[in-house]
């Protein structure tokens, strides 16, 4: 019978199909909003407090491959099957869990490595049904990439158990259920080799379900492990004979006991539960494989230890290998597990000395599942082993020795009960493979999670102690932390000692942030030299270590550090520095296997420290460009008193710039710009944009005709860089650039101020009124079609003008509105200079890594004084020319200036002769003391002079050109009634 779902027609064995399955609507939403957060997290907010980690990790990665949450498309293939010992390990398990869930309506699924279902089990018709309708049934794929989140494919993508409800699901057909699943791994090699889950309709969820398919998932690990052959059999025949010869119980109880569910002798304290059992069996193994260990003692739940005792064993045949029994002391009485002989060589033994499954941690009891008790999980474990060296003792010799018999008091005591069977160098080995692999997994996982050079060196240290050494350092050169390249480092070369980690706090061993060379007969200085890595098993016997210092090293060697291995940092073929593995507390040295492992964890360390080191290079030269590009210094005016500050986001730099700009007449120009994205990208287009800025000044351009031009030019980078885009495939636009542009006038103390797309920029007046100028709102350069508007308002001597870059008052946490009135309850204090109000401002509006790059502009208006002003108004007459040259004469003698005034005579002159000759009126002259002289001509034409040559024999068009050989600068600037040309002269 085809499975539900299954696409018509026949098929070829394992070929893939899909079908689209119909979404169901989701009316309900009681926990938590999650429907809520799920629609804004698909419009892209951030829904972090709304949704647990895993499950917005889960999103994420769905959304990442382009899942629709109402459009599935399921993969189908047909007469999916398992490895044989897989299934005969997951049998008896699922129909034991089958049967416990019997009284509710639950499901129990197995799927292979690849999330395909391959098996379901339970239910009633309803479950069935809807399970059904959504292909939740055998052949069809349930991973992240096909379903999205639920318990299959987010247990396979997360590695571990994983619990889904309702909405948490990412597909809107998935909503009415509950999940939960959990890996099973083989307990061997650690792979994954299927998935078991439980699922059931939402309101019959229980948080108790994942606690009941892990245990489920560690039982057929368990299982997996009962790997019986003739040698083992053997060994565990000659323990059974041993035993039963002293008359020992052993493990082999004549009668048999109650469940371990069951009270015994009027206790009704549990037995040892899973959790128990399987931290002895990883005792056990430890004890196994450690060939100088004969006892160990076990902390167990309720108070109770566990002893456990090491014994050789030999088989009839010569098999020789290791038994381990357990006792257990206090607490409730112990109701060993029942063990029966093996009637027949099938019948399975566990394997010992190999992995084991990790303890599972106590979940939730199931308040709300009636779960039948579960069946007793086998007691005895064997591994195969190797014959024995000929001088081993016969069998009788390595008996067991008798053991007191149980006398029925839960409290005193338990008889000694048979545990594991297993060879020690085997068990040994499959102990270290187990870590080895356990270690691996975590430094993937824990090492480069930060482009940070010291952090990742950190993450280094913190995977490796205590669990492979002692102590981890890592030392770098200062160049590879600037992110430089390390370059020809030999003997002698100063290294930095960037991480240090220690199970004691006192190693005697360098301090994270020493300077120091490496003698160049230690091991650190022949592995950086040779590129090999170095081990030094006994640490004491190796005199060129100790020469690097040697009264510090003496103390280190007295503290107990006994062995080292040092790997050297190599990514690239560029070695970046030195990790070394200091072994103290275990008294075995580092063998060749240690050293293999180090090589390996170095290695992916070694990676994450280049990539970070890369971007820090990057980074710098990205942020040296913005920095190289943003004014320096502050500009040659009086107009106002300013205050600035850029900070780069921590993502990168970014396009935000600002300038203060003096124009003709003692003004100036406040700007502010923002160009949308980070990067070296957006800072040359910064730069190219505050360079067009300075030009425009230059030609004394209107504000808004300032931005018209400036939003022109934009337009045109733009699509002249859409040949460049289209033949490159690089995305090089300037997508996006707002301005705001003040012009500041001392004189008058008006203010005139536009914007394309910006912040509104605040006023914060002498008595401490803050205020947002509502200057009209335009579209951001480069979108053309609307005019820019201005704004005229006059200052009070004192103002505070404040200008700054969205990121200032936005974030992802932020809207504007909450910024705004942040700011301004900040700026409410007109006394403070505009040093001391921007490290307010940011004080109080930036966290510590903000996520974008502000810029803020703090600008305090001064204004020129009426004895540093003197303006003539004169008639059309050419005989006031005169009269012009006689009241400059007279005013510069006021001003202390006569040195200047042969010059300035003669600069007023040619002005007021050239506007009377040239121009209509009204005709005014006006000279202005700051810190230049300025001498300003204006009248009512808009026809601008220009500067020419005159030939040898002309007798006049010398005057502009005297103009400018005897001033600084000359130029013209429009008005709304006509022109001035104006000149300035340094003061000497």
């Amino acid at each position: 019978m085809a499975p539900p779902g299954k696409p018509s027609g026949g098929s070829r064995r394992g070929r893939l199909r899909v079908r689209e399955v119909i979404p169901l609507s989701v009316a309900w939403d009681d926990i938590g909003g999650l429907v809520d957060a799920h629609e804004r997290f698909l419009a892209g907010a951030r829904v972090d407090s709304d949704v647990r980690d895993s499950v917005l990790d889960s999103w994420k990665r769905c959304r990442s491959a382009g899942l629709e949450p109402h459009q599935l498309l399921i993969p189908y293939s047909p007469d999916l099957v398992m490895e044989d010992p897989l299934l005969r390990a997951s049998d008896p398990v699922l129909e034991h869990l089958t049967t416990s869930l019997a009284n509710v309506s639950m499901t129990v699924v197995l799927c292979d490595a690849q999330a395909r279902m391959v098996q379901r089990h339970g239910g009633d018709r309803q479950l069935r049904s809807r399970l059904d309708e959504v292909n939740f049934a055998p052949g069809f794929c349930a991973s992240e990439d096909a379903a999205g989140t639920n318990g299959v494919g987010t247990a396979l993508a997360e590695r571990r158990p994983t619990y889904v409800i309702g909405r948490e699901h990412f597909a809107d057909c998935l909503s009415p259920f509950a999940c939960a699943g959990a890996p099973v791994r083989n307990p061997l090699s650690g792979r994954i080799e299927a998935i078991l889950d439980l699922t059931c309709l939402r309101d019959d969820g229980d948080p108790a379900m994942m606690r009941l398919v892990r245990e489920a998932a560690h039982d057929i690990e368990a299982r997996l492990l009962e790997q019986s052959t003739d040698r083992e059999r053997a060994l565990l025949a000659a323990y059974r004979t041993a035993s039963r010869r002293n008359g020992e119980r052993g493990g082999w109880p004549p009668q048999p006991e109650p469940p371990p569910w069951e009270p015994a002798d009027g206790h009704d304290g549990h037995g040892l539960g899973r959790v128990d059992l399987a931290v002895l069996r990883e005792k056990a193994e430890e004890l196994i494989a450690s060939p100088h260990r004969t006892l160990d003692e076990v902390a167990l739940s309720g108070g109770r230890v566990a002893t456990l005792l090491r014994r050789p064993v030999m088989g009839a045949a010569g098999e020789t290998g290791v038994v381990v029994e357990a006792r257990v002391l206090g607490g409730p009485r112990l109701r060993h597990v029942e063990l029966t002989a093996p009637a027949a060589p099938t019948v399975p033994v566990r394997a010992t000395g190999m992995p084991a499954p990790a303890p599972a941690a106590p979940g939730p009891p199931p308040a709300t599942l009636p779960i039948a008790p579960p069946a007793p999980p086998p007691a005895l474990a064997v591994r195969t082993v190797a014959p024995a060296p000929p001088s081993t003792p016969p069998p009788e010799a390595l008996a067991p020795t008798a053991v007191p018999a149980d006398d029925g008091d839960g409290d005193s005591g338990a008889g000694g009960w048979l545990l594991l069977v297993g060879e020690p160098g085997v068990g040994r080995l499959a102990v270290l493979a187990r870590r080895r692999l356990e270690l691996l997994h975590d430094a993937s996982v824990r090492i480069g999670t930060t482009l940070d050079v010291t952090r990742t060196a950190e993450e280094l240290t913190e995977v490796t102690v205590p669990r492979f050494a002692d102590f981890t350092a890592v030392d770098l050169p200062d160049s590879v932390l600037h992110g430089d390249e390390p370059g020809s480092l030999g003997p002698g070369s100063m290294l930095r000692r960037i991480a240090l980690n220690s199970i004691h706090q006192e190693s005697h061993l360098y301090e994270v942030g020493a300077l120091f060379p490496f003698v160049g007969s230690t091991p650190q200085a022949r592995s950086w030299e040779t590129g090999q890595s170095v081990l030094e098993p006994v640490l004491s016997e190796a005199t060129g270590w100790i020469a690097q210092d040697p009264e510090r090293l003496e103390r280190v060697l007295a503290a107990g550090i006994h062995s080292l291995i040092t790997v050297p940092l190599r990514a690239r073929g560029t070695t970046l520095g030195m990790a070394s593995f200091y072994r103290s507390e275990e008294p075995a040295p580092f063998e060749d296997d240690d050293l293999s492992l180090a090589q390996e964890l170095v290695g992916r360390a070694a990676i994450s420290i280049d990539n970070a080191r890369r971007y820090t290079r990057e980074h710098k030269t990205a942020l040296a460009l913005q920095r190289s590009l943003l004014p320096r210094g502050r500009s040659d005016q009086s107009a106002v008193e300013v205050a600035y500050r850029y900070l780069p986001a921590q993502a990168g730099v970014g396009g935000d710039w600002f300038d203060v700009i003096p124009l003709s007449g003692a003004r100036v120009a406040l700007v502010v710009g923002d160009v949308v994205g980070h990067g070296l990208h957006a800072a040359a287009t910064m730069g190219r944009l505050r360079t067009a800025v300075h030009n425009f000044c230059s030609l004394d351009l209107p504000p808004d005709d300032l931005l018209t031009h400036l939003d022109d030019l934009v337009g045109r980078l733009d699509r002249g860089e859409g040949w460049a885009v289209e033949n490159t495939h690089a995305d090089s636009g300037i997508v996006g650039a707002t301005c705001l542009y003040v012009v500041y006038d001392p004189v008058s103390r008006h203010c005139t101020l536009t914007r394309a797309g910006h912040p509104l920029p605040a006023i914060v007046r002498p008595d401490g009124t803050v205020d947002f100028v509502d200057l009209p709102s335009a579209p951001p350069l480069g979108l053309g079609g609307m005019p820019f508007e201005t704004v005229e308002m006059e200052l009070a001597e004192g103002s505070q003008l404040v200008l700054y870059t969205d990121g200032l008052i936005e974030d992802r946490h932020r809207d504007i509105d909450t910024g705004l009135d942040k700011l301004r309850t900040v700026l409410s204090c007109p006394d403070r200079a505009p040093e001391d109000t921007c490290e307010a401002v940011l004080d109080a509006l930036l966290p510590a890594g903000p996520s974008d790059d502000v810029a803020l502009l703090v600008a305090r208006t001064h204004a020129l004084g009426r004895d540093r002003v003197a303006q003539w108004d004169f008639p059309n007459d050419p005989a006031m020319v005169s009269r012009a040259r006689v009241a400059v004469t007279r005013q510069l003698s006021a001003w202390d200036l006569d040195d200047l005034a042969f010059t300035t005579e003669l600069v007023a002159s040619e002005l007021v002769t050239n506007a009377i000759r040239h121009a209509t009126g009204p005709f005014q002259l006006r000279l202005l003391r700051d810190r230049t002289l300025i001498c300003e001509v204006s009248d009512g034409s808009s026809t601008s002079p220009r500067l020419r040559r005159a030939r040898t024999e002309d007798e006049g068009g010398r005057g502009l050109f005297l103009v400018a050989q005897l001033t600084a600068r000359w130029g013209t600037r429009y008005t709304p009634d006509g022109k001035i040309i104006w000149a300035e002269q340094p003061l000497r």
